[in-house]
């Protein structure tokens, strides 16, 4: 029986019938447009991770996609019961705050800044929109985003005098116009930054009073009728007419609720791109709020057609907007390969503003921070990112120009971990010897440059500039430079030069050819720095993911390689937790001497699918995606910079990574939702379908691309971009003749 006739004979009224045939009439009037009958944005809770480990936690931060404006209640993390101040923003990814507000009532001591007790059950955090009630005061606040600008309202509950708190600024400092206005700058690290603000009460600025003391600036109102104030601003880095400018553009109104729902649309057009079935509610929010990350940064500072670059200390005009704010080190590996999927003409954008940047001062940059480019970790990891983005068919930028930058960094910049400049004798040692060379313990330094705490860092340079090295070699190829190729090339296999057979690690080097004979567990300084990198000797056995084949063949054949991937998740710490983790903080996650929590592990559980058990990439990743990325304040196992670590759980939950940057191919694992959409800009969707996916059934028993079984775990870029369906088969336990048969990765995309 049909719907209709069902409806016909079961209605008692002819009005009951009109209502039923308007209903349809509706629903197929409606038929071409995009109907969203689920928001994925109620899956985002912004409070994951907000207890670390041990380091940074994630922060309640709300805001539009990479935009300026990223506001964030200042407390230590989620279980620091006081907040101090709301900033109007944040200049970096972690902290640095601009331009700090905090509503009061009641009578304060001079000279000291307000505190308030929150309450964690009342507090309401989405992407779009933030609540909470200070307790010390009686006050709700309210925030809510656009992308230069922003909108607070303090709702006052008492009768006590109401002030606003304004912290003292490092600039032109706060000043109460006539109109009502609101206008200062704050200074940090030779840059400006401008605000423009707007309170609804503030219409006769005779009616208020503006106060100073040495440490904090206040509004005080001279009358309590209105309980509700409305607070809105624009933020530049161009000028405050430009932030007054950006404020009228984006919130020319006191309109709260229409802002609100502005914002909650931005997040849903970008949430709602990727669609997911199947899998557990905490699988979802696990998943979403981990994609919700991933648009933390890069951020566009570009304001009606211009930018301030404090790489040259100039206001541009441009076509390109203009990105700032990223930490390579961490992004390269899958937050910028994410986006190369989703948003391509935005990552076009990006690496635009990294040749522009280039271009004004002279270094391509690593750590391309709004003030300038910052020198932490080690490595130029931005010629890897922009290799990726070349083969990806992501090309609306000087590849000339950027390769220019590339090779000046390789052959004339400094090596030494959390230092930038020219060539220091220590690099140029290092360029001789074919390795960047290591201290034996207790010998005390020689290289004026070196980092008192950071060290040298000595193996991680090797194995990090070998990869350089190598993306550098396959962009000159595709540039039709040979020689460059063949020079490059070559010396990508620097990192052969730190393997020691007998002992089967990466091991340091003395600069007289001799091995340092270290415990590569433990030895080095905290966080081993003076021959890794915030992780053990186990964790960089693994980092040559632009040559598996080649350390396959170090180790002494796939076999070997298997077996010793195995002992990695298997081996004992060797010593209690406690010693480990005071020597080496940052290796949080763990399961045997794998961290999960650092950046330069993620690659290593997709390893097994170049060996012949790939059925143990499905099970560990299940594994750790369980363990260490649960739906709860302690669901990031270490720092998650800014979308780094998020960006590793949104592909692996999607069943597939890029294990090599600079190859177009993404690599197998176990998804976590029986089906995943990828609604893409060009018009195409990509499909990953595993109709019996479940918490149980992990295992991959067979792959097809487009309806063709094939006999490998791997599928290319452009199978995504040109739309298309990998269909997964699982089962309970895994099919064990399952493997990469054909050929690897290296050998289709002829990598050499």
């Amino acid at each position: 029986m049909s719907f209709i006739k069902f409806i016909m004979m079961n209605s008692h009224s002819s009005k009951s019938i009109f209502y039923v045939f308007f209903l349809i009439i509706t629903v197929l009037s409606c038929k071409k447009e995009a109907i969203v009958l689920v928001d994925n944005v109620k899956f985002v809770d912004p409070q994951i991770g907000g207890v670390a480990p041990f380091l940074q936690p994630t922060r309640t931060r709300i805001h539009l996609p990479n935009s300026m404006v990223r506001m964030y209640p200042e407390r230590d993390d989620y279980r620091d019961d006081q907040i101090t101040s709301f900033p109007l923003t944040t200049r970096k990814h972690r902290s640095d705050l601009l331009f700090n507000i905090m509503p009061v009532s009641g009578d304060l001591p001079k000279n000291e800044a307000p505190i308030s007790a929150w309450d964690q059950e009342l507090e309401i955090a989405h992407p779009y929109y933030y609540s909470t009630w200070l307790e010390d005061y009686d006050i709700t606040v309210e925030f809510t985003p656009a992308a230069q600008a922003g909108y607070f309202r303090f709702n006052y509950q008492n009768d006590k005098s109401r002030k606003l708190y304004l912290k003292n600024l490092s600039g032109e400092n706060w000043t109460l116009h006539i109109d009502g206005s609101l206008t200062g700058s704050e200074v940090f690290e030779g840059m400006e930054a401008f605000v423009y603000a707007k309170i609804d009460s503030l219409t006769d600025a005779t009616k208020v009073l503006i106060q100073r003391d040495s440490l904090n600036s206040w509004i005080s109102w001279n009358d309590n009728k209105s309980k509700k104030i409305n607070f809105k601003y624009g933020l530049s880095f161009i000028s405050v007419d430009q932030a007054k400018k950006n404020l009228h553009r984006e919130i020319p109104d006191f309109d709260f609720e229409g802002l609100k729902s502005r914002a909650h649309q931005a997040w849903s057009k970008v949430m709602n791109q990727i669609e997911v079935e199947g899998g557990t509610d905490a699988y979802k929010r696990t998943f979403y709020t981990a994609l919700y990350r991933s648009y933390e940064r890069m951020i566009n500072i570009t304001e009606d057609g211009k930018y301030y670059s404090n790489y040259d200390q100039k206001i541009h005009e441009d076509e390109q907007d203009f990105y700032a704010d990223d930490w390579v080190w961490d992004t390269y590996l899958a937050l910028h390969p994410l986006r190369f999927i989703l948003h391509p003409e935005m990552q076009s954008n990006m690496m635009a503003s990294y040749v522009r940047m280039y271009e004004q001062s002279g270094w391509l940059p690593q750590f391309p921070q709004i003030h300038g480019d910052a020198p932490p970790m080690n490595g130029f990891h931005s010629t890897i990112m922009l290799l990726d983005a070349y083969k990806k068919g992501i090309r609306n930028f000087d590849a000339e120009k950027a390769f220019e930058g590339m090779k000046k960094n390789a052959l004339e910049g400094t090596m030494i971990p959390w230092k930038m400049g020219g060539l220091a004798p220590l690099d140029k040692k290092a360029h001789q010897l074919g390795y960047f060379p290591a201290l034996r313990i207790g010998e005390k330094e020689t290289e004026l440059q070196v980092h008192d705490f950071e060290k040298r860092q000595a193996v991680a340079v090797t194995l990090a500039q070998s990869y350089d090295d190598w993306a550098l070699a396959q962009f000159a190829k595709e540039l039709g430079k040979m020689d460059d190729y063949k020079f490059f090339l070559e010396k990508s296999q620097n990192y052969k030069n730190l393997y020691w057979h007998e002992k089967g690690f990466f091991m340091p080097k003395h600069e007289d050819g001799s091995w340092i004979d270290i415990d590569p567990k433990f030895d080095g300084g905290m966080g081993g720095r003076d021959y890794y990198d915030e992780n053990n000797g186990w964790t960089y056995l693994w980092n040559v993911q632009q040559d598996i084949l080649g350390l396959q063949e170090l180790m002494g054949g796939k076999k070997n390689f298997e077996e010793r991937l195995d002992q990695l998740f298997r081996e004992d710490l060797g010593r209690t937790t406690y010693e480990l983790n005071a020597r080496f903080p940052d290796f949080t996650g763990i399961v045997g001497q794998f961290s999960m929590g650092n950046e330069p592990s993620f690659h290593i559980p997709y390893l097994y699918n170049f060996t012949n058990s790939p059925w143990k990439t499905q099970k560990k990743i299940r594994m750790l995606l369980n363990t260490w990325f649960k739906d709860n304040i302690f669901g990031i196992p270490g720092d998650e910079d800014g979308g780094g670590m998020s960006a590793f759980v949104v592909f692996s939950a999607m069943g597939f990574y890029p294990i090599t940057p600079g190859i177009p191919a993404y690599t197998i694992g176990s998804p976590l939702f029986s089906k995943v959409t990828i609604n893409l800009p060009n018009g195409k969707k990509f499909i990953v379908n595993a109709p019996n996916c479940s918490e149980t059934n992990k295992y991959v028993q067979k792959v097809f691309i487009n309806g063709k079984e094939i006999d490998r775990l791997w599928f290319t870029h452009n199978d995504i971009i040109n739309g298309g369906i990998i269909t997964l088969e699982m089962g309970k336990y895994p099919n064990k003749q399952l493997a990469n048969k054909d050929s690897s990765i290296f050998k289709v995309f002829n990598i050499k």
